[in-house]
């Protein structure tokens, strides 16, 4: 009986093991399938499939950096038919998958003047990297907190009115609506005019219904993405998430813009000089109706005429970085904003 009962359980442990293998394998071969589909569907968008030795080769084994991201590293290249390209190299197996699909299939469709075009892809083994479009004049930090960097008023204001167009039509515009979760300076590229590319949507998602604030499986976020200093205080209530978020990070832009000062310089000295300022807006409203709108700006702009232009830059970041989301501009509002015309 009991020899019995030990064949009777070794069978069962042999006969789980075995469906256990073929759900794995079934699993396993339904990803595949999918990658494999997804890859024929990034192909027929018209994007150029390459092979990790083509990219290898164009970045020199991936030697100059020039910039970094929460799921990979940007690399400048040159292709064999000599156009300049960054080439994005995802790190982690996982987060780079998902990532890699979520790009080609969503960025690859979307054509803006102010969105940093998706050139083609890599889906070599492990190896999944993104190609788009090399903006020689890199990210606005680079000029805009430099000493010598150069950047007038209509310069600025023309970058500011450029990424939100781009914004806007990520939150309104596309067939399926996109959160950047992540705009700053480092993600705006300038062109040799200095028309804004809005790039690295490395931390956004898409949302099917952005009044139900949900991802694309019914989701809210679980947890805070993007920079710190840019970051909207939803993020720190830990409330699900709109495109209101990325409207309170474009305010910040703006006021970088305006003062010259990173994010981070800018509100720490505001944190010091009004202790008593709970809100970013009621600081920057208060040192402005004390000293004046010079005090707050880029010394570099004290010699611009056009002062009805800086107060409305003033105006509209003002109102994109309410604590309060709902008193906060959509972005195609904000795009109406900058464009009124001077009675």
């Amino acid at each position: 009986m009991v020899y019995l009962v030990g064949f009777v359980s070794s069978f069962a442990i042999i006969e789980a093991i075995c469906i256990g293998l073929t759900w794995w394998y079934a699993f396993q071969k339904h990803a595949h399938e999918e990658f494999v589909n997804m890859g024929y569907i990034a192909l027929a968008m018209g994007f150029k499939r390459f092979t990790y030795a083509e990219l290898k080769r164009a970045t020199d084994g991936f030697k100059q950096e020039v910039g970094k991201g929460g799921f990979g590293t940007v690399y400048k290249g040159v292709l064999d038919d000599e156009r300049v390209v960054a080439v994005k190299r995802l790190d982690g197996i996982l987060q780079g998958d998902a990532e890699f699909w979520a790009e080609v299939s969503v960025i690859g469709n979307i054509n803006h003047r102010n969105l940093v075009k998706l050139w083609g892809f890599c889906a070599d083994n492990e190896h999944k990297l993104l190609v788009y479009e090399y903006l020689e004049n890199g990210s606005l930090d680079k000029i805009l907190f430099t000493s010598d960097g150069e950047l007038g008023l209509e310069q600025r204001y023309n970058i500011a009115l450029g990424t939100a167009k781009g914004l806007s039509y990520l939150h309104e515009e596309c067939l399926e609506w996109v959160l950047h979760c992540d705009v700053k300076p480092q993600n705006i590229l300038l062109d040799d005019h200095l028309e804004p590319k809005v790039s690295d949507f490395g931390m956004s998602k898409l949302f099917k219904d952005i009044q139900g604030i949900r991802d694309i499986n019914g989701m809210g976020f679980s947890k805070a993405r993007g920079t710190r200093g840019y970051m909207a205080p939803e993020w720190m209530m830990n409330l699900k998430i709109d495109a209101k978020a990325d409207v309170y990070s474009y305010g910040i832009v703006l006021l970088e813009l305006l003062s010259g000062k990173s994010a981070s310089i800018l509100i720490s000295a505001l944190a010091k000089e009004y202790n008593e300022c709970n809100q970013l807006a009621q600081c920057v409203t208060e040192k402005i109706r004390k000293e004046g709108l010079e005090e707050v700006l880029d010394p570099r702009l004290l010699g611009e005429l056009d002062k009805k232009k800086l107060e409305r830059l003033m105006k509209v970041a003002l109102l994109c970085v309410q604590d309060d989301r709902s008193a906060r501009p959509a972005m195609s509002k904000v795009v109406e904003l900058l464009l009124e015309k001077d009675e």
